[in-house]
């Protein structure tokens, strides 16, 4: 029913392709209109006005970048320790 169909960003004039996996999720999303933008011109978007604060890991004590402001109350953790809390939390006993 759907083919990859190639379309031009109409934000930075490259081309890229709607995938026929993309079509299937907009449409069951309901989603009525095709995409105008790329994705990385959509992540742009996204990420425009977000200030990202770098911070000391609470665990590690190497950088971590947050994009919120951190209070005294919670430990900030890095990429990795985060990462590795939570796996440790989900693993199964």
């Amino acid at each position: 029913m759907f083919e990859d169909k190639t379309i031009t960003c109409n934000s930075c004039g490259e081309e890229f392709v709607f995938t026929v996996g993309e079509q299937e999720f907009y449409e069951k999303q309901g989603y009525q209109n095709e995409p105008k933008k790329c994705k990385k011109c959509r992540m742009a978007r996204k990420n425009a006005g977000k200030v990202m604060i770098t911070t000391v890991c609470a665990q590690c004590g190497g950088e971590a970048v947050i994009n919120f402001e951190p209070t005294n109350d919670r430990p900030i953790y890095c990429r990795d320790c985060f990462n590795a809390m939570r796996n440790a939390q989900n693993k199964p006993e």
